[in-house]
């Protein structure tokens, strides 16, 4: 309750008359304020709360354009805060560089749920291909017998039709472990081979279509914003969502193995203690999660 009631007596009255004070003082508009104090992720999120909160329909509307419109809109910030560009050079090109996060953010969660939502399809040339793309990576020394085939077990995956194992991520859960395999490849031999230990094994291709679901909900809750306000420069691509996916995985092997469960049967606990972790993570302003080998 009492929470509620600072939220609002600051967001309508305290905030307002804060910010009208320090413009006299510092002669600078809270935006400009903000990018000569602050760096990293923690600017473009305050960059981003600040035209969030604010009452011009300018600021609150630059959250939600397009790439395409960002200079404009930059143009348009400006003109509304009296930014003259001769006395603040780098007003614009740090401006863009957040709105160009802010607004590749909501960009990328859109084509990865866009992938999501794509099944699996054993009609489609490419997907099938993808899937015996998969096998060759990680077995390349063995003959995949049949595309339905018990072998498929030998990397994780449940049934003889892995297809059945893509429901719940569509082909984003097939794509991301191609991408790993691919790019690490050595680290997946590895990975693939310390899954099949004999007490702390697990189903390799199973739990790295989880670990998808856990990478695409952290997505979609925001809490990558941090990382990926930290590590990409500019514009989140689908190849920063694929980087932070093989971070989890490789982070995961590692986790479980410190861990050591008594039974696969408590995967579900040590997946969320595991998730846990990572959230605490991404909750540090100064964060980027990436692969280090």
């Amino acid at each position: 309750m009492f929470i509620s009631l600072w939220e609002f007596f600051y967001g309508h009255f305290f905030r307002f008359w804060m910010k009208w004070l320090l413009r006299q003082m510092t002669g600078k508009c809270e935006l400009q304020r903000i990018f000569d104090t602050y760096v990293g992720a923690q600017r473009t999120h305050r960059i981003e709360n600040s035209l969030r909160y604010s009452k011009n329909k300018v600021l609150q509307n630059a959250t939600r354009v397009v790439e395409s419109e960002v200079d404009k809109c930059v143009e348009d910030i400006m003109k509304e805060k009296n930014i003259n560009p001769a006395k603040d050079s780098s007003f614009k090109i740090c401006m863009t560089t957040c709105l160009l996060q802010i607004t590749g953010y909501k960009q990328l969660y859109l084509d990865v749920e866009s992938v999501r939502k794509k099944p699996y399809d054993s009609d489609n040339l490419q997907h099938e291909e993808l899937l015996l793309k998969l096998w060759n990576l990680l077995m390349p020394t063995k003959k995949l017998k049949a595309r339905i085939s018990k072998q498929w077990a030998d990397i994780g995956f449940q049934g003889d039709d892995p297809k059945t194992d893509f429901r719940g991520m569509g082909i984003l859960g097939l794509i991301n472990l191609v991408y790993f395999s691919e790019n690490y490849t050595r680290e997946a031999h590895q990975i693939l081979s310390r899954s099949n230990h004999p007490k702390l094994g697990y189903s390799y291709a199973i739990v790295g279509i989880n670990l998808t679901e856990m990478a695409y909900s952290l997505l979609k809750s925001e809490a990558l914003k941090f990382h990926l306000y930290n590590f990409v420069p500019g514009i989140p691509t689908m190849e920063h969502f694929h980087q932070f996916y093989c971070y989890l995985v490789y982070e995961f092997d590692k986790f479980w193995f410190e861990e050591e469960p008594e039974s696969i049967m408590y995967f579900n606990l040590y997946r969320e203690k595991f998730h846990e972790k990572i959230k605490g993570l991404l909750l540090d302003c100064n964060v980027a999660l990436t692969l280090k080998i």
